[in-house]
């Protein structure tokens, strides 16, 4: 079995896979103080929950944008399964090639996505990630990761909101009945969910209309069904792309290896 490892900012998202199959799935908060023991204790007791030892565990892949928590889990790898972490990088061998002015500085949810989004849809394609930050990947139709953009995600929108206005509360992301809202809630509401999906809509024309052919356009990450349901522009909606992208480029790795 595949245990993978999805470290965003906010969470971390665990997959166990038999197979090619997710049997199984964990999201955990992000915390940077959290030891490498503590997550060893959660995953185990989490398996121990579906009935499987550790020892069943065969392999180990971590995607993370918190180098701290890499290194936790790593640690955790070794000491408490045994496993050498495949840890995700451009290094790899990705079955996508990467047109990035500097690929070590691509954020590793991105290739996992891009890796996942290509072997599933083909190219050229358009993944939006909607997660603390909201991310913008494009492939072309030959398998290559060209570039995207970047702005910053629902939850950090509101959270930062709140944090800044003294009378403003933060407040759940839901589809208002209307875009005219009736008290400060239902305002804030209105504003963030039109606000994001417009913001969203628009980059994705704006990225097409410098594509040769029309793309394919995937949402994934944490808000996904929350905003991409309501957008005639999304295609798929696709909530385990990037644990998916794991369990690919895992196996890439390994066959890899034994070549």
């Amino acid at each position: 079995m595949l245990l993978a490892f999805d470290v965003g900012n906010s969470n971390i998202n665990v997959g166990l896979f038999y197979g090619n199959d997710i049997i199984g799935d964990l999201r955990i908060h992000t915390d940077i103080n959290k030891t490498c023991d503590e997550f060893g204790l959660l995953i185990l007791d989490y398996l121990e929950r579906k009935g499987i030892e550790n020892k069943q565990i065969t392999g180990i892949i971590i995607s993370s944008v918190v180098p701290i928590v890499t290194s936790q889990l790593k640690e955790m790898s070794s000491k408490w399964f045994g496993e050498k972490p495949v840890i995700v990088s451009s290094d790899l061998k990705l079955g996508i090639k990467i047109d990035y002015d500097n690929p070590n500085e691509l954020g590793a949810d991105r290739i996992v996505n891009a890796v996942a989004g290509y072997a599933e849809y083909g190219g050229a394609l358009i993944i939006v990630d909607l997660g603390t930050a909201i991310t913008f990947d494009v492939i072309s139709e030959e398998g290559i990761f060209i570039g995207g953009a970047i702005t910053a995600g629902i939850g950090t929108s509101i959270e930062a909101l709140a944090g800044e206005t003294a009378l403003l509360p933060k407040i759940d992301i839901t589809q208002p009945l209307q875009a005219i809202g009736k008290n400060t809630i239902s305002c804030m509401q209105s504003g963030f969910y039109f606000g994001f999906l417009g913001q969203i809509e628009e980059i994705i024309r704006r990225i097409s209309s410098e594509l040769p052919n029309k793309p394919k356009v995937i949402a994934t990450g944490g808000f996904c069904n929350k905003i991409a349901n309501n957008s005639g522009l999304i295609d798929h909606i696709d909530p385990d792309l990037t644990l998916k992208g794991l369990r690919l480029i895992y196996d890439r790795v390994i066959l890899d290896k034994l070549d």
